[in-house]
């Protein structure tokens, strides 16, 4: 039997927020950003030779993301590619804005070397029928195969910066179509 002696595929994951993360405050009868569940997520994901790092960059829905929002997970990314060196990134994100947020990372991380893979989900990770570690599991696949680039990896499909679009009769995201 031949043993494969390389180090773990290195993933660092920037938490942003969005559906993915929230939970139901039953007092208030609403779904809140209160209790990360993104490393719970992860733990429940059978990956043996990917090692993931979480780092909390922000707690918020994709909805009251603007302009700062997006700068500051775009310098989160850049200095984690400069001081970390993993071999891929994966970001979760809230849907209706992560492609705002995708095609500004693409435009800002210039000479990218690596895959940065955005994700998130349509259904909270703590309800019932939730796609959120489906998507993310898909996410750390897509980001240990693709090539230097960013991406958004979503109920199957890969989808490349600047084509990411949202099709809310479908509750999923598409590639733009040319």
């Amino acid at each position: 039997m031949t043993v494969d002696m390389r180090s773990p595929f290195r993933i660092v994951l920037l938490a942003t927020g969005g559906t993915i993360e929230k939970s139901y405050d039953a007092a208030a009868g609403t779904l809140t950003l209160d209790a990360p569940v993104i490393e719970t997520l992860l733990d429940a994901l059978d990956q043996p030779d990917v090692q993931i790092e979480v780092r909390r960059v922000m707690s918020v829905d994709s909805l009251d993301m603007g302009e700062a929002e997006r700068a500051a997970i775009v310098a989160a990314a850049r200095a984690c590619l400069v001081d970390d060196a993993p071999d891929a990134i994966l970001i979760t994100h809230g849907t209706d804005t992560l492609a705002q947020t995708a095609a500004a990372l693409a435009g800002s991380l210039a000479g990218l070397d690596r895959a940065v893979v955005l994700t998130g989900a349509m259904r909270p990770y703590r309800v019932a029928a939730s796609d959120a570690a489906q998507n993310v599991a898909q996410a750390v696949m897509a980001a240990r195969l693709l090539g230097p680039g960013v991406y958004a990896a979503f109920h199957g499909r890969v989808i490349p910066a600047g084509r990411i679009v949202k099709d809310y009769d479908r509750l999923t995201l598409v590639e733009q179509s040319t």
